[in-house]
């Protein structure tokens, strides 16, 4: 074992945009607005109009500069009303199967997903070594998305000399596509924790049980395992990688153009990464085929049919197996029944909430500080995606010198009307200056969000697991906030591993 200190890690920035500073439209237009209504009196020359025009202030100012829940208010309301309008007209209501639509030219139901990702499609593209690659395909952003299972040796116990390689590895990997003409725009990792099926054990004992083995020993180890099955956890952790096509306009036109195109170029971008992934200590079991894929979506969906799938699953390993393809047809990719409520998401017999990491650590952290996340805990399943946009090197110089330029400003306006600086504002400071300077050595940036999701399907433990999560996190560094009013979109980010999470930057003036 090496005896050099373990390297931490830190330097995490909140993002901060808006349409004026960090104000959104509708902020600076009610403080534009409180500002008139105090100016009116003045110009009136009226105590009548004073009465009425700066409670009206004061309120707009309010609206404008009050936080609620961890939102401004006016976007608290807006998402307040949205969704009182929602449950109001029932579109916070998702039925499928029978009540799915049909096509008016073919007849068929084609896959029915709710929410965001109902614009979803599943196509089947070659991988280049004679199978298929399921690809997700987002036709209003125009992107592709290939889903990989991996697998991961972990960094806590291994000596720190190897974690520092294996994060600097991951590092270099994300690095090598910041730049401008990288087609690559998403990468995502997304982990979940939940109970062993059983299902692969028990298919293995089937097969190498010996025709003449003692009933004794045959009921003991079935005891055994039906013993041990619920109390073991298993996780699994994918890798989705998120192709935009018109970043890769003339290499999808070389490749043929159209879906298959942009597939062929996708692939091509999969194998090229194969070895950059290997020095990260990464494995890749499968990229997943379209049935896969599908299957990965409805347990996600339904945490009943986990068990039957991969009982199935198990069972097409036979050599005189017979019966159905493993997986499920993307047609069933999606519940059959789902309602958003204000701070819950029900899915046909699970319940779900979902979390956004609002606040990294201040302090550095090892690198095994979101180990406590995805701790086992049989009364829940967890998820974690923690999304990543590479941005290229002359964005990356523009984002930080604005942010500079602002950081700047503020301190310099502080100091002329006479007001201290706060440790907390040095500190950011330093950081910005950090990671330009990073930038300027040839490291790259990258944006990056984490979205948490806990699953129960038992409505009464639903609370129990939130605390239980919060408190992780909060062991991690962690600051979460519940994704009120958009528990839907935060399922489909936390939950599933289809690269969803990271909305489009608003660079604010």
């Amino acid at each position: 074992m090496s005896s050099s200190t373990p390297v931490t890690y830190g330097g995490w920035q909140s993002e901060r945009s808006g349409f004026m500073g960090r104000l959104s439209g509708v902020g600076f237009a009610l403080v534009v607005g409180g500002c008139v209504l105090l100016l009116t009196p003045l110009n009136l020359g009226s105590w009548a109009a004073a009465l009425v025009c700066v409670p009206l202030a004061a309120l707009l100012f309010a609206l404008a500069f009050g936080r609620v829940l961890g939102l401004s208010a006016d976007e608290w309301i807006l998402l307040a009303v949205r969704h009182q309008i929602n449950v109001a007209t029932r579109r916070n209501v998702f039925m499928s199967g029978a009540f799915a639509p049909r096509s008016a030219k073919t007849g068929q139901q084609p896959m029915d997903l709710p929410g965001v990702l109902a614009r979803l499609r599943f196509l089947e593209a070659p991988d280049g070594l004679g199978g298929t690659l399921g690809v997700s395909h987002d036709p209003v952003a125009n992107t592709y998305t290939a889903v990989a299972r991996i697998t991961f040796p972990g960094l806590a116990l291994i000596d720190s000399d190897r974690q520092t390689a294996r994060v600097a590895a991951w590092a270099g990997f994300l690095r090598s596509f910041c730049t401008e003409d990288s087609p690559i725009v998403r990468l995502a990792v997304h982990q979940r924790c939940l109970p062993d099926d059983g299902a692969a054990l028990r298919s293995w004992t089937d097969r190498h049980l010996a025709p003449d083995a003692p009933k004794e020993a045959v009921a003991a180890l079935t005891e055994l395992m039906e013993g041990a099955g619920p109390a073991a956890t298993t996780r699994e952790t994918y890798l989705s990688v998120t192709l935009s096509a018109p970043k890769a306009r003339l290499a999808v036109k070389g490749a043929g153009g159209g879906q298959v195109g942009a597939a062929a170029v996708l692939v091509r971008e999969l194998h090229a990464m194969h070895s950059a992934l290997s020095t990260a200590s990464l494995q890749v079991v499968e990229w997943l085929p379209p049935r896969t894929l599908a299957q990965v979506v409805r347990t996600a969906y339904d945490p009943e049919a986990q068990l039957m799938l991969a009982t199935r699953t198990a069972a097409t390993q036979e050599p005189d197996w017979q019966g159905l393809p493993p997986g499920l047809d993307p047609q069933l990719a999606g519940p059959a029944h789902a309602e958003t409520d204000w701070g819950t998401y029900r899915h046909d017999g699970a319940w779900t909430v979902s979390y956004q990491v609002r606040t990294w650590p201040q302090a550095d952290v090892y690198a095994t500080f979101l180990q406590p996340l995805l701790r086992p805990r049989q009364n829940a399943r967890r998820s974690l995606s923690v999304v990543y946009e590479p941005i290229g090197p002359r964005r990356a110089r523009q984002d930080l010198a604005r942010e500079k330029a602002r950081r700047q400003s503020a301190r310099q306006l502080r100091a002329k009307t006479g007001q201290d600086e706060s440790a907390d504002e040095l500190l950011e400071a330093e950081k910005a200056k950090a990671q330009d300077i990073a930038r300027a050595s040839g490291q790259g940036v990258v944006r990056l969000t984490a979205v948490l999701a806990v699953t129960v399907t038992d409505l009464g433990e639903l609370e129990t697991a939130c605390a239980e999560l919060q408190a992780d996190a909060a062991a991690s560094g962690l600051e979460l906030r519940r994704m009120w009013g958009a528990q839907d979109v935060g399922f489909a980010a936390a939950a599933l591993p289809l690269g969803q999470g990271l909305p489009d930057r608003r660079i604010g003036f």
